[in-house]
């Protein structure tokens, strides 16, 4: 088992914190949090050993989970990488590109391994449908949350529209010819609505919109491709694959045929796959374990998580 630790117990720490105690892959060590009355208050509640200081429980740790608000991420990475420990870094990856670079050089310089924290790649309804998205013409996003405080440090771009930046980057295999987006600060000092119209060199257009000002919730990604149309429920867990193959000469009753203008009979017909039961962040954090045992590519790499930061910098510069 791999000795971890965790850096913030915030929302998203104590349920790391939580998830590591019950993982068979992670002993877990301890954590910090830069609040100490906050910290006392979690070991106290939960019974998990609260290290006063970050360099204390770096040195205890083969890995070091942070969960920092992201304008700490490079320096609490810094400090684990340089100290020869694997780093698994909430999205997005650090508040700048600059910083992520660095921080992919030091991983190399110290033969560390690093993972970033874009959990929706290991959503049940994305793994399900994951191998049917192929050379996809047109994505769709939204991404749309209730407002809440936590998180409003950062334009939504960064908070909520940077999970589908890195799905679409995953997906689309070309490299971005352009970007425009609009954006605007209704509650927030910075953007709580945007769209991004991403368009890539091989024809690929992706049209994003995230907002944090909404009355309902919505997590949903919708690829076009030739003869298939695949629809992924982020937040339902739910997925719809409807495809079209040459229609058959005698179809039956409950066929759905269409014809085109040429003549050209298409059967539409639905190939939704299972959708298996996980706990995304669970597996995120396994899968990472896996990468060190087995000395392979973690999931989701620094690199990936530096791309998807790179555009969604590229999105704010447009506004």
């Amino acid at each position: 088992m791999l000795n971890v630790g965790v850096l913030g117990a915030g929302h998203l720490g104590k349920i790391h914190l939580r998830l590591l105690q019950q993982s068979e892959k992670y002993n877990l060590v301890g954590f910090y949090d830069a609040d100490d009355a906050h910290g006392k208050k979690i070991e106290a509640e939960f019974g998990y050993k609260f290290f006063n200081s970050i360099d204390t429980l770096i040195e205890a740790v083969d890995v070091v989970d942070i969960v920092t608000p992201t304008l700490s991420h490079y320096e609490c990475a810094k400090q684990a990488v340089i100290k020869g420990k694997h780093i698994f870094v909430e999205k997005p990856i650090t508040n700048t590109v600059e910083e992520a670079e660095e921080i992919r050089a030091l991983v190399a310089l110290h033969n560390v391994k690093g993972q970033v924290g874009h959990v929706e790649r290991f959503n049940p309804a994305y793994l399900a449908v994951k191998d049917e998205v192929k050379s996809p013409m047109f994505i769709e996003s939204h991404r749309l949350a209730e407002f809440n405080p936590r998180g409003t440090d950062v334009p939504v771009v960064l908070d909520l529209m940077i999970h589908d930046i890195d799905i679409i980057l995953s997906t689309v295999n070309s490299k971005i010819k352009h970007i425009s987006a609009s954006g605007v600060a209704v509650i927030s000092d910075t953007p709580d609505i945007a769209n991004a119209r991403i368009e890539f060199t091989n024809g690929c257009v992706a049209n994003l919109t995230a907002s944090r000002i909404s009355l309902k919730k919505m997590r949903k990604i919708r690829f076009f491709q030739k003869d298939a149309y695949i629809s992924v429920d982020f937040l339902t867990k739910q997925c719809e694959v409807v495809k079209m193959k040459d229609a058959p000469e005698n179809p039956g009753d409950f066929d759905m045929v269409l014809e085109n203008a040429e003549g050209v009979k298409k059967q539409i017909y639905f190939d939704n796959p299972p959708i298996p039961e996980n706990n995304s962040i669970l597996d995120e954090l396994e899968s990472f374990a896996d990468a060190i045992n087995n000395n392979t590519k973690p999931a989701v790499t620094l690199h990936d998580g530096t791309e998807a930061l790179r555009v969604a910098n590229q999105i704010i510069n447009c506004f």
